[in-house]
């Protein structure tokens, strides 16, 4: 067996897990941190998730997947997929799981944030490497969402 190839990440926010969380599930939100996607869902256990944006003047779908679980405020996972990728098989076993962690402490929001595994899909070493970005991963992610969070 393979040894797993996952990229995490931790922030400490200086606000509320439900602004946080807000920032999360708004689609009006994740636009302004997540390279103009508007994550869309009902946010139930098993509908899909898309991450939809404007390229080149027309809407599309730059991620999809599906939630896997919700626990509101406090844990959110879900998978996702590239779907405009040619040599990516739009299969199950290809999907990776985001999952976003969040713990309260005196008004300060410990948002942890892991994708993976990358050792399960095809092109999970590349997907990996591209997602890894020398460590950074998902930090500037992470330090837009504090800064729109303690805005």
């Amino acid at each position: 067996m393979s040894t797993p190839l996952v990229v995490e990440n931790t922030i400490t926010i200086n606000a509320p897990s439900a602004t946080v969380w807000n920032l999360l599930v708004n689609p009006a939100e994740t636009k302004k941190y997540m390279f103009g996607c508007e994550a869309t869902s009902d946010w139930q256990v098993g509908s899909p998730l898309l991450w939809k944006g404007v390229y080149e003047g027309n809407e599309m779908v730059f991620v999809k997947g599906e939630v896997v679980r919700i626990e509101p405020g406090k844990l959110l996972v879900y998978t996702v997929i590239d779907p405009n990728n040619p040599n990516m098989p739009d299969v199950p076993e290809n999907y990776l799981t985001v999952t976003y962690a969040l713990a309260e402490d005196n008004g300060q929001t410990i948002l942890t944030v892991s994708q993976g595994d990358f050792a399960t899909v095809a092109d999970g070493e590349k997907r990996y490497t591209e997602t890894y970005n020398n460590g950074e991963g998902w930090n500037p992610i992470l330090v837009q969402i504090k800064a729109l969070a303690e805005g």
